[in-house]
């Protein structure tokens, strides 16, 4: 026995000589005459009472003996998600494996010692008999079903908890059901952790835009088990129409291949590509054969504004080539002159209603200057500008989410934009002093045949804004088919995180970034430290496109992570049955988020109608969200509107891909990695299913190992109040006998 509030030894003392002499003092010089032994029996009574209350205040707690586990609770959970379909268990699906396991040995065994309650995993948990175990579930999300009956036993006697399954998680991670206390989790594996003969699409990407047909990278990366080398055919389908079939020859049995294909889109409804392998008779699984990838079109205009110090062959080829496209939209500052008050005077060419906002040489509020997506600085001398003008062109990129290019001897001479707010939104350094070259591998350099020839690097060769044939082979040939550049700027070393697209030698023998981008903030930058790129145009053929496409695609490349004042994210990998969340952020002209916004949401699938969405305030001011879970596989267009008052902010719509993926028959194979970390996080074990016998001794031994004395408040029992009561009554009663009061 121990108290759970002990008492020092000398308090404990004095308490002990306070009671007896209030006893003492009590029975001294009683008001009726008492024998000596009637008083010691009344002082003694009152002694005990005292004694026994002060003892009870200190909380007195005996240990007992643990209690036997025989007779606590065991649950037992069975995976039938789809996976466990699969016939790689000594012959057997998987869910008829663990049925087997069950009836034959593991229920009746748990029986003889614990109360045992079978239930079915997969989507959700549910009660479940054996001889009705179905993998008919959708996705497994194993640890939230095993955290959910946690909770359904929390208090009571649960010896452990067994979990049947190939350990095909497709929910959150298993740290969430090992997390915090609670009785220990036995995994047993059914399937085999053998690759099965099996080809499968690991993932499919799209790239940007480029310019060439309005035409995009799919990347797509396959794998192929069980067959050796032997080829297979990989298509890619749009919009369920073959567009491309290749023969794909593996290096290696189980070695991913990567293949890019070239795609066109369709350029106002989006566009759902498939990268499929037809399945072969040998296959173990054919589900996971496809996945898809959802394109949308361009949707609006991306609006750009040029800032260029002079006329000039440069900004009007530049120009040119920008007003060919017809998914840009450019305004153009040109400062020709001074007037007779020493003012400088420009030429604007701008839509309606935008250009009042130039006439000064550069936009003077932001919410003009936001308007526009991306901006370019062409031959601006740095002291053109206010520091409050380069602090609003950093904050367009960086808040505003718009993309800048900054171009031209002027704009980088005389250290006119160091130290400057634009300085550390460009991608390389601009002090000249400190430029040692960039150093570049040998084979890009190799082969150059006169100075200020540009040359792509590694990354150029598969970024969108310098592709200009349909492999990056084809790219590096065209470009270096070219003519060379007049001059070079001498720019300084890349920035980290930045990226240099293009190189070039400098007469003196140096190497020069031409290209180089990196992402700012919200926002995206570049620079071009070449001069005289129109001879892309003038010195090559006639029917060269070169100089077109590239300034076309790098101005679509920094306009296109511009948002609009009502944007929109949500997560693209989307399956039948999640739950999802539509979040949504209003914004004023000036991109201020607007929290008194009111926002309106609207759901379609598959060109059905609309139905209404409850957008709800986030914590974030001008952050909203939905929630929405799709029920069926289909294309779910959004469109969100917002307003303040009577204002209307804008107005945004966004297309997903619901059932692109079957996360379910990713990776097929038995993974004894989730279901080693499960058990072991929880304090369980592991076993394969030809062990599963052995689940039983495992369980108690961790429950004799788990096992502690019960502890038992003294005061809390009701013989313990009873004592103080009789003693006290004891006492009260012979006061009244004897002649006392």
């Amino acid at each position: 026995m121990h108290f759970a509030h002990p008492l020092p030894w000398w308090l404990a003392l004095l308490l002990a000589v306070a009671v007896g002499a209030l006893a003492f003092v009590e029975y001294r010089r009683p008001l009726a005459p008492l024998a000596p032994a009637q008083r010691g029996v009344l002082a003694t009574l009152r002694v005990v009472a005292l004694a026994a209350l002060a003892i009870f205040m200190c909380r007195p707690i005996v240990l007992l003996p643990p209690v036997n586990a025989s007779g606590a609770l065991v649950p037992v959970l069975v995976d039938v998600s789809r996976s466990m379909r699969l016939a790689d268990a000594n012959g057997e699906a998987r869910v008829t494996r663990a049925a087997s396991l069950l009836k034959t040995a593991m229920l009746p065994q748990l029986s003889r010692q614990f109360s045992t309650a079978l239930y079915a995993v997969g989507d959700g948990v549910t009660p479940a008999a054996v001889d009705s175990l179905r993998a008919d579930a959708r996705r497994s999300e194993l640890a939230a079903s095993l955290a959910r009956v946690r909770d359904q036993y929390r208090g009571q006697r649960v010896a452990g908890i067994v979990l049947l399954s190939d350990g095909g998680e497709t929910g959150t991670d298993a740290a969430e059901a090992a997390a915090g206390h609670g009785p220990p989790i036995f995994t047993v594996g059914i399937g085999s952790a053998d690759a099965p003969r099996d080809r499968e699409i690991l993932g499919i990407t799209a790239g940007d835009a480029k310019l060439d047909h309005a035409s995009v990278d799919l990347r797509v990366s396959a794998v192929s088990s069980g067959f050796g080398r032997a080829p297979f055919p990989l298509r890619v389908l749009a919009n369920g129409r073959v567009v491309e079939t290749r023969r794909i020859v593996p290096p290696a049995d189980g070695s991913p291949v990567d293949a890019v294909f070239t795609v066109s889109p369709e350029p106002l409804t989006p566009t759902v590509f498939t990268a499929d392998i037809p399945s072969d008779p040998a296959e173990t699984v054919v589900e996971n054969n496809a996945r898809s990838v959802l394109v949308n079109p361009a949707g609006r205009k991306r609006r750009i504004l040029i800032i260029e110090g002079a006329p000039g062959f440069e900004h009007s080829f530049m120009k040119r080539a920008l007003s060919l496209d017809p998914g840009l939209e450019v305004d153009a500052v040109t400062r020709k002159g001074r007037n007779a008050d020493g003012q400088a005077t420009f030429f604007v060419q701008a839509g309606a209603g935008r250009a009042a906002a130039l006439t000064s040489g550069f936009p003077a509020r932001r919410e003009d200057l936001y308007a526009y997506d991306a901006l370019v600085i062409a031959n601006v001398e740095g002291d053109f500008f206010t520091r409050a003008q380069l602090t609003m062109a950093a904050d367009f990129v960086a808040e505003r989410g718009g993309g800048l290019l900054v171009l031209g001897g002027r704009s980088f001479a005389q250290r006119g934009l160091i130290g400057t707010p634009l300085e550390p939104v460009l991608p390389v350094e601009l002090d000249a002093r400190h430029f040692a070259g960039v150093r570049v591998p040998a084979d890009l350099t190799s082969g150059r045949s006169a100075p200020n020839q540009l040359v792509v690097t590694a990354d150029g060769a598969s970024h969108s804004i310098m592709r200009l044939g349909a492999s990056e082979e084809e790219t590096r040939a065209k470009w270096a088919a070219l003519p060379a550049l007049a001059a070079l700027t001498p720019l300084g070393q890349p920035r980290p995180g930045a990226s240099i697209l293009a190189i070039a030698s400098s007469p003196e023998g140096g190497v020069v970034p031409v290209v180089a981008v990196q992402k700012y903030g919200q926002g995206r930058s570049m620079i071009f430290g070449g001069e005289a790129s129109w001879r892309w145009r003038m010195l090559a053929a006639s029917t060269d496109r070169s100089h077109e496409v590239f300034w076309r695609q790098a101005a679509r490349w920094l306009s296109a992570s511009a948002p609009d004042p009502v944007s929109v994210t949500m997560p693209d990998a989307l399956e039948p049955g999640d739950i999802a969340s539509l979040d949504i952020v209003a914004r004023d002209g000036s991109f201020a988020p607007v929290a008194d916004a009111r926002v309106t949401a609207t759901m379609s699938i598959d060109g059905g109608a609309a139905q209404p969405l409850s957008p709800r305030k986030a914590d974030a001011a001008g952050h909203f969200a939905a929630g929405f879970e799709p029920k069926a596989a289909g294309l779910y267009r959004f469109r969100v509107e917002a307003a303040r008052g009577n204002t209307t902010l804008g107005s945004t719509e966004r297309t997903v891909s619901v059932g692109g993926r079957d996360r379910e028959f990713a990776d097929p194979r038995l993974n004894e990695g989730f279901l080693r970390r499960l058990a072991r996080d929880s304090g369980g074990r592991y076993v394969r299913a030809s062990d599963a016998a052995r689940i039983l001794p495992l369980i108690d031994d961790s429950a004799k190992q788990r096992a502690e004395p019960e502890q038992r408040d003294v005061w809390q029992r009701p013989w313990a109040i009873a004592l103080v009561i009789g003693l006290l009554c004891a006492e009260w009663t012979l006061r009244r006998r004897w002649g006392l009061r």
